[in-house]
């Protein structure tokens, strides 16, 4: 909230919450598509476009890139109320169609322009697409590229979101770099969430009045999101958890290995084995690096 009252204070909003001023620059001329079909075909070609930007600059961060490639698509109609804003799907085992990253447009007004950078690293690049594509062909026992741990896998594209800055990605883009710092507060507003309808008891609408009021999201979006938590409980903890145990073992490797820290090489060892709970991943980590201090 800190980092974003300052983006926001240089952009000349001084009055009311994060929250509201965040929603005000979405609720800006020229901020959002508009909600047609035509646009929402300009929206998805766009979309196309950041994943085809940020893979230019891949190779810098991770020694082994996906061979499968990845396209962003709309959530059918028929599916989207009752679907999250976005989610992604691994290419078959057959290689019949890539990996996709679905995004409900049932309402453009969801996703003003500058928040969709952050939902295409999350979601594609380095995010789900990496971790899965990359699990995929790293030639494991079937049942282990099936297996799926929230801990893990969204860990990893919550962390990928914040790879993607460090990539510059959002270098000359403050309004991106905001909807990423709004994208952290989502997922911490998640966890107040998840903990008051499952151990607080709070109904509903009262988690719905929360969540929106401190993220700036729409109404819409925010009951969708509600939905999900109380049917399934934990998960939406899983995202932020999992990020700050894969930070805590960068900043581990980073301390031990010095000048023989090599970013690519760390995230070939996260991703090359496939998911797995976080204590496995510590012990895993940590074998690495006592390995490369024996080197």
């Amino acid at each position: 909230s800190g980092e974003m009252d300052a983006i926001l204070k240089a952009q000349g909003l001084t009055e009311g919450t994060v929250a509201e001023r965040f929603a005000a620059i979405g609720a800006r001329d020229g901020m959002r598509y508009p909600n047609t079909d035509e646009a929402k075909a300009e929206m998805l070609v766009d979309l196309n476009a950041q994943v085809d930007e940020i893979m230019a600059r891949a190779g810098d961060w991770f020694d082994t890139l996906p061979a499968q490639q990845v396209e962003v698509r709309r959530i059918p109609v028929y599916e989207q109320d009752s679907s999250p804003g976005g989610y992604y799907s691994a290419a078959p085992l057959d290689g019949s169609r890539p990996g996709i990253f679905w995004i409900n447009l049932k309402n453009t007004a969801d996703w003003p322009k500058h928040t969709l950078k952050t939902l295409t690293y999350h979601e594609a690049v380095p995010g789900h697409h990496f971790q899965r594509s990359l699990e995929r062909s790293a030639g494991l026992p079937l049942i282990r590229t099936m297996l799926g741990y929230s801990e893990f896998s969204e860990g990893w594209a919550l962390y990928a979101e914040q790879v993607a800055s460090e990539m510059g990605m959002y270098a000359d883009d403050p309004m991106g770099d905001l909807a990423r710092l709004q994208s952290e507060l989502f997922r911490a507003a998640r966890l107040v969430v998840d903990t008051g309808l499952h151990h607080k008891q709070w109904s509903r609408e009262q988690a719905i009045e929360y969540m929106a009021g401190v993220t700036g999201d729409t109404r819409d979006s925010v009951t969708r999101e509600v939905e999900r938590y109380a049917v399934w409980p934990g998960q939406a903890c899983a995202y932020k958890l999992g990020m700050l145990k894969i930070n805590e073992l960068r900043n581990k490797a980073e301390e031990a290995l010095g000048p023989d820290f090599d970013i690519r090489e760390f995230h070939d060892e996260v991703l090359l084995t496939g998911a797995m709970p976080l204590p496995v991943l510590d012990r895993k980590i940590s074998a690495w690096i006592k390995e490369k201090q024996g080197a």
